[in-house]
């Protein structure tokens, strides 16, 4: 297929990177030149990882990127591709205008996807003179690691769109989960519950941050803690997700106070280096305020 991915982000980079792997051509797109040129730096670094690894080749790195190409000219990216997912900062506004600045440039055919993690994509959908075409695909960060792809159906999407969504998703050898469009999905709403559960706990003094992941780790086999998870996210993004879901859920999802500090103070997680973590070189290297080290 041809693909266009809108944003050059780490995820936008992260759903191109592999999407491109698996054989499809893609376009990444962003504003500037400048964002372009990082994103696809970015896929060239995750590429020479797996290399590096002994994840893939030489041959099938320089093969995947040769399949994909930046650009920030919106038509030029979209014109030809038969999916396009958006990418972009979680902004119910942009993502409405970006949906549909894409359908007057694609032909009727082509799916239009967004990657949000929790905003309503039947509202997006509400954008398009041809709704059923809309569909979620919420990719896990990053990307490239995580196997996990929620689709997400709007009330428009049609049974075309929800299939090709499907294929599309087992294309990539991802595993896919269809949801029905609600706040917060399945996993976004599960998965900022248990986060801000586990930052009230620091807050309280239950236990280090280090601790409570370790704990989620090896006593419920998770991959990563919660709190390291929220790091990794960013805690604006989190902040910004706990607060669309508390005016859709209630105050169950009320943001911790620590959040908010945290969050305007700058301290965003592992793009800052700091979150309730202290990151050097995207590693952790110790612990954030009184907790100090996490050895």
């Amino acid at each position: 297929m041809q693909i266009a991915v809108l944003g050059a982000g780490s995820m936008g980079h992260g759903i191109a990177q592999v999407s491109a792997m698996a054989g499809h051509d893609v376009v990444l797109r962003d504003i500037e030149a400048d964002l372009v040129e990082d994103g696809l730096e970015g896929i060239r670094t995750n590429l020479q990882g797996g290399v590096d690894r002994d994840k893939l080749t030489a041959e099938e790195m320089e093969e995947t990127l040769e399949r994909i190409e930046g650009t920030t000219d919106l038509e030029a990216a979209v014109e030809d591709a038969d999916l396009v997912v958006e990418a972009v900062p979680e902004e119910m506004d942009l993502k409405r205008d970006v949906f549909a600045d894409v359908e007057a440039a694609t032909d009727e055919d082509a799916v239009i996807a967004s990657n949000t993690s929790s905003l309503s994509v039947t509202e997006m959908a509400s954008a398009l003179e041809r709704p059923e075409r809309a569909v979620g695909l919420h990719f896990f960060n990053p990307p490239h690691i995580m196997d996990l792809v929620e689709i997400v159906i709007a009330e428009q999407t049609d049974e075309r769109t929800e299939a090709f969504a499907v294929d599309y998703v087992r294309s990539i050898e991802k595993e896919d989960v269809v949801v029905r469009d609600t706040a917060g999905f399945a996993t976004s709403r599960l998965g900022v519950a248990l986060g801000l559960e586990a930052i009230r706990m620091v807050e309280q003094g239950v236990a280090s941050p280090a601790d409570i992941d370790e704990g989620m780790k090896l006593g419920y086999g998770h991959p990563m803690g919660p709190i390291e998870l929220t790091d990794h996210v960013g805690l604006d993004v989190r902040l910004h997700i706990a607060e669309h879901l508390r005016v859709e859920l209630g105050e169950r999802f009320k943001p911790p106070q620590s959040l908010r500090r945290k969050v305007q103070a700058g301290n965003l997680g592992k793009k800052t280096g700091e979150g309730y973590y202290v990151w050097e070189d995207g590693e952790r290297v110790g612990t954030s305020g009184d907790w100090g080290t996490d050895e």
